[in-house]
């Protein structure tokens, strides 16, 4: 059974970095094999030119497969990145963006996730990652 968006927040709460947590993620939804977080638009994440900074695209990434794995799982379960690939689409300027994690593969020890990172429903990037399930 998936868990549900608050049990997520709570996840998100006390299992980031202090830096993690300062993107201001939130979780607009859960699901059997899906996470959707809304990352912010925040000047303090822009670079010079004003597009949000391709580390903090990465990172929301990142952080939504944690909570896809959890939902999939029914709570959260030690895990780590070994593999996250990231394109670059557009720039986002002065939006925030919905991070959409979609699981399509969970085993036992490994679990594959396609991302997709989007401004009013446009693509500004697209990545994959592999992460390894620790307990």
């Amino acid at each position: 059974m998936p868990i549900t968006v608050e049990r997520a927040e709570k996840l998100l709460a006390e299992n980031f970095a202090p830096w993690v947590l300062d993107l201001g993620l939130t979780v607009e939804e859960t699901g059997e094999s899906h996470a959707v977080l809304r990352l912010p638009w925040s000047e303090r994440l822009a670079r010079e030119g004003g597009a949000l900074s391709g580390q903090a695209l990465m990172a929301a990434a990142d952080t939504a497969v944690v909570v896809a794995v959890a939902s999939a799982r029914g709570g959260f379960v030690p895990m780590t990145t070994v593999q996250l690939s990231t394109s670059f689409q557009r720039p986002v300027l002065g939006a925030d963006v919905l991070v959409t994690a979609r699981l399509t593969k969970l085993g036992r020890a490994l679990a594959f996730a396609d991302i997709a990172l989007t401004t009013e429903d446009a693509l500004a990037a697209q990545a994959t990652a592999v992460y390894a399930l620790l307990g």
